[in-house]
């Protein structure tokens, strides 16, 4: 009985295991997330930008091919993209430290920015 135990319960963490790594492989780890998603907020500025100057732009058509661009930069995934996205929206802890990672990321960017521009 002992050793129906035992086996069972190894199949079961072998089993639990097996499918967090399926699950986990697509997604982006925090340091590439935050790029990618830097980007993505870049381009939907620059979207914003374009369509001030050119109110005839198409907003949704500007904002897929940017996304697009973004996807190639960083030789990913529109999927793989999202599933991160959703990932980490399904873990709040993990999507705070995200989120405190771009924040952090985009005030060295505007230091930088600042420095270079004096």
């Amino acid at each position: 009985m002992r050793l129906i135990f035992i086996i069972f319960f190894g199949w079961i963490i072998l089993i639990g295991c097996s499918c967090k790594s399926k699950n986990n492989k697509d997604i982006l780890v925090i340091d590439s997330m935050k790029l990618v998603m830097w980007d993505m907020l870049n381009a939907g500025e620059w979207s914003n930008v374009l369509i001030a100057k050119d109110s005839s732009f198409l907003k949704n058509h500007s904002d897929i091919k940017l996304y697009e661009q973004v996807f190639l930069i960083h030789h990913i995934t529109k999927n793989q993209f999202y599933n991160s996205y959703r990932y980490y929206k399904s873990h709040p802890d993990k999507m705070k430290v995200l989120m405190d990672s771009i924040t952090d990321f985009g005030n060295r960017e505007k230091k930088k920015a600042f420095i270079i521009h004096q």
